[in-house]
C-alpha cells in the first residue's frame, strides 16, 4: 500500500520517470555509431580500466597542435583532480598556415579555444564533431564573413578542419559519446599553433600574430602545470584572459 502510495504521488511532486532515450541512445540509432562502437567500445573500455577511469564518469578535453600536427585526448573521472592522457592522433591532413582563423574561405584552421556543439553521424567525412567557431574572440578580430563548420572528423582532406581519418574518428567520437552520456555538457577542444613555451614564442616574437599567441599561453601554461582544464574568458578587445 505504502509503494503504491507513493507511485501516486510522483506526478504530483513533479518527479515523473522519464522516457526519453538517452544521448547514447539516440546516436546509436545511427549505422555509423552502432559499426563505431562494435569496431572500438572494447578496446576503449580496457584502456580506460586500466587508467582506473569509468565511462559513466568520464570527462575529456581535446588539445590540438599545428606544429607536430596533433590531437591530444586526455581524460578523468567527472569531480576528481588531474587529466591523464588517454590518445594522441597524428591530424592526417591540413591547411592554411600559422595564425588564427580570421574570414571565410582563408583555409586556416582556428586557434583558439572552443568546445564540441554538434555531434554529426551522418558527416560527409563519417563521423565528425563541430566546434563552436566562430567564437566571441574571433568575432572581434575576423572579417565581415568569419566562416564556419569546423569540424573533427574523419578522412585524411581538410580546409581548415582537423581530420584524423575514418578509424581514429570511431575511436574518439565513441569517446566523446560516452562522455556526453556520462554528463559533460561542454567538451573543451583547445588549439594551439605550437607549445607556448617561454622559449617558442621567443623565436617567434617577429610573427604579426606574437601578441595573439601570448593570450594563449597562459592557458596553455595552466594545463601543463596543473593537468586541469582553466577557466578562460574574452575581454572586450577580443584576447583570452584566464578567470
Amino acid at each position: 500500500m505504502r509503494l503504491l502510495l507513493c507511485l501516486l504521488l510522483l506526478p504530483i511532486l513533479g518527479f515523473v520517470p522519464s522516457t526519453a532515450p538517452t544521448f547514447r541512445t539516440e546516436q546509436n540509432r545511427y549505422p555509423r555509431v552502432r559499426t563505431a562502437y562494435t569496431n572500438c567500445w572494447p578496446r576503449l573500455q580496457a584502456d580506460l580500466h586500466r587508467l582506473h577511469l569509468q565511462p559513466e564518469r568520464l570527462e575529456l578535453y581535446l588539445r590540438a597542435f599545428k606544429i607536430g600536427r596533433r590531437l591530444e585526448v586526455w581524460a578523468r573521472n567527472q569531480g576528481e583532480g588531474r587529466f591523464q592522457m588517454l590518445r594522441s592522433y597524428y591530424l592526417a591532413g591540413t591547411s592554411g598556415t600559422l595564425g588564427p582563423k580570421r574570414r571565410a574561405g582563408d583555409g586556416q584552421v582556428p586557434e583558439g579555444f572552443y568546445t564540441v556543439d554538434r555531434f554529426n553521424p551522418q558527416s560527409l567525412y563519417h563521423l565528425s564533431l563541430g566546434l563552436d567557431y566562430p567564437n566571441a574572440a574571433d568575432l572581434a578580430h575576423a572579417a565581415p564573413n568569419p566562416g564556419g563548420d569546423i569540424f573533427i572528423h574523419g578522412s585524411d582532406v581538410t580546409i581548415g578542419c582537423l581530420p584524423i581519418t575514418d578509424a581514429l574518428v570511431e575511436e574518439l567520437y565513441v569517446l566523446a559519446v560516452e562522455a556526453r552520456a556520462a554528463g559533460q555538457a561542454e567538451l573543451p577542444v583547445h588549439i594551439f599553433p605550437f607549445e607556448l613555451t617561454d622559449e617558442a614564442l621567443q623565436t617567434r616574437r617577429n610573427s604579426p600574430h606574437y601578441a595573439f599567441w601570448q593570450s594563449l599561453a597562459p592557458a596553455y601554461r595552466y594545463f601543463e602545470a596543473n593537468r586541469t582544464v582553466p577557466a578562460v574568458a574574452v575581454t572586450e578587445q577580443g584576447s583570452y584572459v584566464l578567470r
